[in-house]
């Protein structure tokens, strides 16, 4: 019985635990010899704790610790309290991986992978952000924050909390009109165009690349990595779990 318990335990440890799995599983291998003792017992449980630890954090960029708290302040003076921290955690993880130097194929740049006339026209619309600067962390999560509210402002008739940022990542990856035609489409088949998940990522003209690069980046982003921040002790909770 203790056994069964114990190995229903470590499966709810390493669920979500991602790369760190492969460890779990040896640790669990080497503990279960233990388990005829009480000692060996307590060995095993504190093995569990040990490794699960580290399983999670193997699921979050080594890099991302430096930068949540200048994050969590950000997104804080965006938004006030309770702040979307983890949601925004989840984006940056998607986006660039907290590599603050990267660039993709297309010439997105920085940590919020804005692209150049992106962080342009955030500059001239926002002069408090200063010169546009997506290679500086601290401008470029500030840019991401601000667009992201931004968006936020203009999906105001969607009222679910879940629903709104599923809208908003959309935007952020494809754009406000791809957003809002993709609504029409909805709306025209009989489907709520205020619904997200379900109701309006079935329906685009976008070419076949972008509408699944699209509708990954929402799922992926709210579903998979804002839980996992949360779990990792980001502020802000996850609205759609």
């Amino acid at each position: 019985m203790i056994s069964q318990r114990l190995r229903q335990g470590a499966a709810r440890f390493a669920e979500g635990a991602g790369i760190g799995a492969f460890l779990f599983g040896v640790a669990m291998w080497l503990a279960f010899g233990w388990l005829r003792s009480r000692t060996g017992t307590t060995v095993l449980l504190l093995a569990i704790l040990v490794v699960s630890c580290q399983a999670r954090a193997q699921a979050i960029p080594a890099n991302a610790a430096q930068y949540q708290r200048e994050l969590t302040r950000i997104v804080q003076q965006e938004f006030g309290l309770p702040a979307p921290v983890a949601i925004h955690a989840g984006q940056i993880h998607q986006e660039s991986a907290w590599r603050s130097d990267a660039r993709s194929p297309v010439g997105a740049e920085g940590l919020s992978q804005f692209m150049p006339g992106t962080s342009q026209w955030m500059a001239e619309i926002y002069p408090d952000l200063g010169r546009a600067a997506p290679y500086s962390p601290t401008w470029a999560m500030r840019a991401q924050a601000r667009y992201n509210r931004w968006h936020l402002r203009r999906l105001s008739s969607v009222t679910d909390t879940c629903e709104r940022w599923a809208f908003a990542m959309s935007a952020y990856n494809g754009g406000l009109g791809w957003v809002q035609r993709d609504q029409r489409l909805a709306s025209a088949a009989g489907d709520d165009p205020a619904v997200w998940f379900g109701s309006v990522e079935r329906y685009t003209n976008r070419a076949g690349w972008a509408e699944r690069e699209n509708r990954h980046y929402v799922r992926h982003i709210l579903l998979e990595l804002t839980p996992r921040y949360v779990r990792a002790g980001w502020q802000g909770g996850a609205p759609c779990s």
